[in-house]
């Protein structure tokens, strides 16, 4: 029978990345992911994989989109300052149609910043980050078995369709401890990949992997044809959890640490006579606009709270979601702290007009 084992996130994310089916990670070391490369360097050789400590992020990057270019399934992960480092490796590998999964242990920033939990990476994860009109599809656990889960699911919807999937945690789950359950065997049905660059052995023409199209046409149609498959992510692939919301007089909208410290204030707040619901969003894009927009529509909601750990980044799509139909409030803390659940009673108690 399975056991809950007792694990740090980085190393299982490291571990459902062998599970299913990773065998090629390239790494760079930085807290507060590290230790996601060193139980790959043990892990990998267990395996019958490949890991190596690249000479820097960028080059972390290229040998990810070498990989995938030859079909592999692959990784690289980092934190903050390091994945601004693989932003034009990131836009060379959508450009190119490669599936590949990144890890992003979010830490606070600008700049180097410290190596304390944020979530002011936001833009950069749902936004692009690199150069062109691209996106990644960006997964945001909020518990260690999601932190399994989400990582297993990265490497199936980046090969379906063929584009660079992300895993948006943050320092806090990177470095906690919960137990965790695997399943004993993960079944790996990985799609055909006719277009990977694996040798011809004189049986068919050459595949050639690239992201240069020097016609202003032929790019267009590239573009458009991206555009076709992000409409399609969106549409098909859209996750978030709701707690509470079918008679919510409040909604908090947060993702990740916050949605775990929000979970305990609902009921605090339903105590006093507070109706208060959660929506989460587990994916950060493709964003669940569409439950926001018809909660706003509910004549039982009066408003939206917005927590994040950054100055409200997520804010502006929750806005555009509800489209001013019902008044949106912030709270965001930066610099490594977290809000703490008394201050976001207080917060639902001003909202709801019992300050």
């Amino acid at each position: 029978m399975n056991q809950r084992i007792l694990m740090k996130g980085n190393e299982v994310i490291a571990e459902a990345a062998v599970r299913a089916g990773c065998r090629h990670y390239f790494g760079y070391p930085i807290t507060p992911q590290t230790e996601i490369m060193h139980y790959m360097a043990h892990r990998m050789i267990e395996a019958g994989g490949v890991m190596v400590q690249a000479e820097s992020e960028v080059a972390a990057i290229n040998m990810v989109y070498g990989a995938a270019a030859a079909g592999a399934r692959v990784m690289t992960s980092s934190s903050s300052p390091g994945i601004s480092l693989k932003q034009e490796g990131f836009s060379y590998i959508a450009g190119a149609e490669l599936p590949a999964v990144v890890v992003n242990i979010v830490r606070s920033g600008p700049g180097l910043g410290g190596i304390l939990p944020a979530q002011g990476d936001y833009f950069q994860a749902t936004k692009g980050g690199g150069h062109g009109d691209y996106r990644n599809i960006v997964l945001a656990p909020a518990s260690i078995q999601e932190l399994y889960e989400l990582t297993v699911d990265a490497f199936n919807l980046a090969e379906r369709y063929r584009m660079l999937t992300m895993i948006f945690g943050d320092g806090t789950l990177g470095q906690m401890m919960e137990p965790v359950l695997f399943r004993e065997e993960e079944p790996i049905n990985r799609p055909d990949r006719p277009w990977a660059v694996t040798g011809t052995q004189g049986r068919r023409e050459h595949n050639t992997v690239q992201s240069i199209y020097i016609e202003a046409d032929d790019l267009e149609q590239v573009n458009l044809r991206l555009q076709a498959k992000y409409h399609e992510v969106a549409a098909q692939e859209t996750r978030y959890e709701t707690v509470g919301c079918d008679d919510a007089e409040i909604i908090v909208v947060a993702f990740g640490t916050c949605s775990r410290i929000s979970r305990n204030v609902i009921r605090q707040a339903a105590d006093e006579g507070i109706k208060v619901g959660l929506v989460r969003p587990i994916t950060l894009w493709p964003f669940p606009e569409h439950i926001l927009d018809q909660l706003s529509q509910k004549g039982h909601v009066r408003a939206f709270l917005d927590i994040e750990l950054n100055s409200g980044q997520m804010l502006e799509d929750v806005r555009l979601a509800v489209n001013g139909r019902r008044p949106v409030h912030f709270l965001g803390r930066m610099g490594g702290n977290l809000p703490t659940q008394k201050e976001i009673l207080e917060k639902i108690r001003e909202i709801a007009g019992r300050s």
